[in-house]
């Protein structure tokens, strides 16, 4: 959980708030409380939750999309209120089939909010932004991360504040099992936090690489302008692509706001003759297609290259990306340009510079943990910098800055790998493989980040299971539990 105010993570709050949500569960549980009032308290705090973490949409919708405010604000809880159906289903089942004892009680709860966690992140194509684990990337947990991921330590979480807030009596067997779960969610960080550095050193650096993060800060509302923030945004990333010095220059996404037959004559093949030679890189961002097909890419550019390197975007970003069935009348009542595009295929090839492989991934697309580890099924072509270009001027100078920070280096502590960052407004950085923000430029302005990244080999234990299974591995874990938490049940009557 993030502070809805400063955006910073706050492991202790989100332990607290669980937990006082355990404890209220467990009193309707007490009560003989109905499946209805239990997922209705679930509900509710999940709305609250949720709403709290994404609230910004609003802005996306009402400021830039042209939503009247009212309606903007229903869709913002709507789409809360629809995502903490999840959590109302989990804590109903919770108190009317949850078990007695304390430790299999603390067990099922964590089992259902990981599920829950889960379905929210993978359903209709998952919307995951805000997951408990997150809140946990400065805490004590931060250390699980490389062993287990996000939802790990979001599951490690709820076991830990059930065990403490379930006011169940504990029978005699369950004292050693309690004390030893406590023990080793609070006390694996500090047993794997060195392991978790041999992970990251075992296969050593791969050098550092020096580059140059171009943040334009174009405002949203002349991004697309003919003549406004278009012209800005040509002339001014044009000057800094052509006068870098750095070995790999990276603008953000969509920075030419333009498809390539759009762009002036000339403009593109200018860029990719000023890369063709010499011993400088660049990956750019810019929408590419034809005719109606359009996709969210980068491309990039070196010399020697037989061709121009482009990746596009997997993962799109419902409604801003692609139009979900049923939902095109929702989308013409905004004013959004491109918002149909095609998706990118899973995995694609990295970039391969000066002895680093560069894998890219756009804007929401580093909220999803496993699609980024089905690059590293190889140890041997793995990449070694991860790399994300965004524009989060579509939420303003808003939380959506720094929720989306603590997700790239929610992503760098699994991985153990450097991700940079590329943006529009912010927040444009470098993140070692220590989830440590080691540069940042100033958001909200316009300028160039130069710094040294150091690339990483060798394959974390996440990276090595979630590679080849994904989250399957979770979800059998917690499915396993609540099955026979409830075969258990039935046995006892």
């Amino acid at each position: 959980m993030a502070s809805p105010v400063s955006g910073k993570p706050l492991w202790w709050l989100q332990l607290l708030s669980l937990g006082a949500l355990v404890w209220l569960l467990d009193s309707l549980r007490v009560q003989g409380a109905g499946w209805r009032r239990a997922g209705l308290h679930g509900w509710l705090f999940s709305t609250a939750w949720l709403t709290g973490s994404f609230w910004w949409l609003f802005i996306s919708m009402h400021t830039y999309g042209g939503l009247p405010a009212p309606l903007a604000a229903i869709a913002v809880l709507a789409l809360a209120a629809a995502l903490g159906l999840y959590y109302a289903a989990a804590s109903a089942w919770f108190v009317v089939r949850g078990p007695k004892g304390r430790v299999t009680g603390a067990l099922v709860f964590a089992a259902l909010w990981t599920l829950a966690e889960l379905v929210r992140g993978s359903w209709f194509t998952g919307f995951p932004w805000g997951a408990g684990g997150y809140a946990h990337v400065e805490g004590p947990l931060a250390a699980l991360a490389p062993w287990v991921g996000v939802y790990g330590i979001g599951a490690a979480a709820a076991l830990v504040v059930a065990l403490v807030a379930l006011h169940r009596p504990i029978r005699t067997g369950e004292i050693a099992l309690a004390a030893v779960l406590i023990a080793l969610v609070f006390g694996a960080p500090q047993l794997v936090a060195p392991l978790r550095a041999d992970v990251q050193g075992a296969k050593g650096s791969t050098g550092n690489l020096q580059i140059a993060l171009l943040q334009g800060n174009i405002p949203q509302d002349e991004k697309f302008v003919p003549g406004g923030g278009i012209e800005t945004a040509l002339r001014w990333y044009g000057e800094q692509l052509r006068d870098a010095k750095a070995s790999l220059v990276v603008t953000p996404e969509t920075a030419l706001p333009l498809l390539p037959q759009q762009l002036p004559a000339g403009y593109l093949e200018a860029i990719q003759a000023r890369y063709s030679q010499g011993t400088q890189a660049a990956i750019v961002g810019l929408p590419m297609g034809n005719q109606g097909t359009y996709s969210n890419s980068v491309l990039g550019f070196q010399p020697g290259a037989s061709r121009v390197y482009q990746y596009s975007k997997h993962h799109l970003v419902p409604f801003g990306e692609f139009i979900p069935t049923g939902f095109r009348w929702f989308i013409q009542m905004m004013n959004i340009p491109l918002g149909d595009f095609e998706r990118g295929g899973l995995a694609q090839a990295p970039f391969l510079w000066q002895g680093q492989r560069i894998a890219p991934n756009i804007c929401y697309e580093d909220l999803f943990g496993d699609e980024i580890g089905a690059n590293f099924r190889d140890e041997a072509t793995a990449p070694t910098v991860l790399l994300n270009v965004s524009n989060i001027a579509w939420f303003g100078d808003s939380v959506a800055i720094d929720e989306h920070l603590s997700i790239s280096r929610m992503r760098a502590l699994e991985f153990a790998r450097p991700m940079v960052r590329s943006t529009n407004t912010g927040a444009t950085v470098v993140i070692d493989a220590e989830g440590r923000v080691t540069h940042e430029l100033p958001r909200l302005t316009r300028g160039v980040l130069e710094a040294s990244v150091e690339g990483r080999r060798g394959l974390t234990p996440y990276a090595r299971w979630v590679a080849p299974f994904g989250l399957w591995p979770l979800w059998i874990g917690a499915l396993a539990i609540v099955a026979a938490a409830f075969l258990l049940r039935r046995r006892q009557g």
